[in-house]
């Protein structure tokens, strides 16, 4: 099945006459779109935008509790504290997505609810720029699908603060300025693209490699294979390029280096390539179900399980995309050396080899599961909107099943988008924290007695992994790590906390004793030994604190209330 092909061709010199070359295309025959040059395709983008931020709206004040939001949040809090990232507390991350969500904090209000403001803007950035970089290949319904797409399911996935969507979307704008250079090339656009493309590593280590490596791998293709762009780029370019992604880096180095702290940033950057990959390890795709689960599943009628199969449809079809861009950037360089080369293979090779660098950053970090995968699903989608409309591909059984095609993707689509709208607009349980008011499906039990217990800027210690009941209830944590995990934390950083929870006398733990029954779920790489580790801490608790209630939180968890032994268990603390 080859590319689609016309004569007409695109330039971005001036001077440089026509050439009658084969060219990819839409469905609609024509070549290379530059939507920012159409007032219709402006508008279409700015009504876009508009209608995406009033979409996700209805998740801004939704909460699950998700304990991951709390890394962020609870880290951006330490530096308005004034402690330094590194130096006086841990992160597995690179610091961008905390003095990030640090200065957004310090700027609009301490709250949570700024960082779901946040959150609401950076969903309508996806959303255009998906439709931006499809209608260049696209015809506008195909483009404009692609936009609702990455509305319905994207960010409402996951709509929490998290480092993962800050380096999405500037792994996102790295991709667009790539590809305007590609079509224009100016020094500007080159700056550009450096100094997004250092934000996504210093906002996220792996998925900024992975951006890198498939940048230069496409443009290396482009200009090594090819014949038309090797006259237009220039050092000066690549200078430009360079000096764009040092800027940033150079800060960053500088900053730690004067705090002290430069080793230790490298130190706990290259941590999770020793620690986190042993307990994160899941398939890749992953959905997280259960072989409980699949026996519910199949005990179902079997139209209920059709309907299933249906919602759950982009969650099988998101994952299959990256090894789609494989197969896409393959027959790309196929054109490339066979010399059938266009300004549209150039965009389809570069932004393919992009998607591929980030599959490869997603598979080396172990944890290729859905859920991360669905991190870079705003970018993936642009696969879905090549094939939906044959602007990639064509061949007449693409063309007899492309309605059915488009409208399952459709019906699919807008089902779990659906589902996941459900969640915000049942949620009637009004959860008021020292950060903000949220809505949820049920009381949290835990954080109203945290705050009724604790106060505001006082120590407690939650054991093992809750860092978001830090933040809402504005109390601190009086070691260096917002968690401790078995298997994923270290002997000698289980030491470390305890002889800093002795030295402070921290009055308050929170306890969660059923943890470890989460870990072979969560996190199904732990192997089995080091589970004992847990005792370490469960045994330090029990022998200094004693236990004064037991509530449930959201998620039918347990948490024991527990103080230490010299203490009453009356507050507050």
């Amino acid at each position: 099945m080859p590319f689609a092909t016309n004569s007409a061709e695109v330039h971005g010199g001036a001077n440089e006459p026509p050439k009658a070359e084969p060219e990819v295309q839409g469905t609609s025959g024509g070549s290379l779109r530059f939507p920012e040059k159409s007032p219709t395709d402006l508008l279409v983008a700015l009504t876009i935008f508009a209608v995406s931020c009033l979409h996700f709206r209805f998740f801004y004040n939704y909460t699950l509790l998700n304990a991951d939001e709390g890394i962020a949040l609870q880290g951006a809090q330490r530096i308005l504290n004034g402690e330094v990232l590194y130096r006086d507390f841990f992160s597995l991350f690179t610091p961008g997505s905390y003095y990030w969500t640090a200065l957004f904090l310090k700027v609009f209000g301490n709250s949570i609810l700024v960082g779901r403001a946040v959150l609401i803007v950076y969903g309508g950035v996806f959303s255009v720029l998906a439709y931006l970089l499809a209608r260049r290949v696209c015809p506008r319904w195909s483009a404009l699908l692609t936009a609702y797409l990455v509305t319905a399911v994207c960010l409402p996935y996951r709509f929490i603060v998290l480092h993962n969507w800050d380096s999405t979307l500037w792994a996102y704008l790295t991709l667009y300025y790539s590809v305007r250079f590609l079509e224009e090339p100016h020094w500007g656009r080159s700056l550009a693209a450096g100094i997004l493309g250092c934000f996504t590593c210093v906002f996220e280590q792996s998925k900024g490699a992975g951006l890198l490596l498939g940048l230069l791998a496409g443009f290396g293709a482009v200009v090594l294979l090819g014949r038309r762009h090797k006259t237009r780029f220039s050092r000066a370019h690549l200078w430009a390029f360079v000096a764009g992604f040092a800027l940033p880096l150079l800060i960053t180095v500088v900053y730690f280096a004067a705090q002290h702290s430069l080793s230790t940033m490298v130190a706990d950057c290259l941590w999770p390539f020793r620690h986190y990959q042993s307990v994160n390890k899941l398939p890749y795709g992953d959905v997280g179900l259960t072989d409980s689960d699949l026996q519910k599943f199949f005990a179902q009628p079997w139209a209920f399980r059709l309907f299933i199969l249906v919602v759950l449809s982009p969650c099988f079809l998101i994952p299959a995309l990256p090894i789609v861009a494989v197969g896409v950037l393959g027959f790309g360089l196929v054109r490339l050396w066979q010399r059938k080369e266009s300004q549209n293979t150039h965009y389809y090779v570069v932004t393919s080899a992009t998607m591929v660098g980030l599959l490869l950053s997603t598979l080396a970090t172990g944890r290729a599961d859905l859920t991360h995968i669905m991190y870079q699903a705003p970018l993936l989608l642009l696969v879905l909107a090549w094939g939906l409309d044959g602007s990639c591909l064509r061949s007449r059984l693409l063309g007899s099943i492309q309605p059915m095609v488009i409208l399952y993707v459709f019906v699919s689509f807008t089902a779990l988008g659906i589902s996941l709208l459900s969640g915000p607009l049942k949620a009637h349980s009004v959860l008021r924290t020292r950060r903000g008011v949220l809505k949820a499906h049920g009381k949290d039990l835990v954080v109203e007695q945290l705050q009724a217990c604790v106060r505001s800027g006082h120590s407690v210690f939650i054991y093992p992994y809750q860092p978001l009941y830090y933040y809402l209830a504005g109390t601190s944590n009086p070691t260096r790590y917002e968690f401790l995990m078995p298997g994923m934390n270290t002997p000698e950083q289980f030491e470390e906390v305890l002889r800093r929870l002795d030295e402070k006398r921290t009055p308050v733990v929170l306890f969660q004793p059923s943890f470890g029954d989460n870990i072979p779920l969560a996190w199904p790489g732990t192997p089995p030994g080091v589970l004992a580790a847990r005792d370490i801490g469960a045994r330090y608790i029990f022998s200094r604190y004693r236990p004064c209630k037991s509530f449930t939180s959201l998620h039918a968890w347990q948490f024991v209330f527990m103080v230490r032994k010299d203490l009453s268990c009356a507050g507050p603390f």
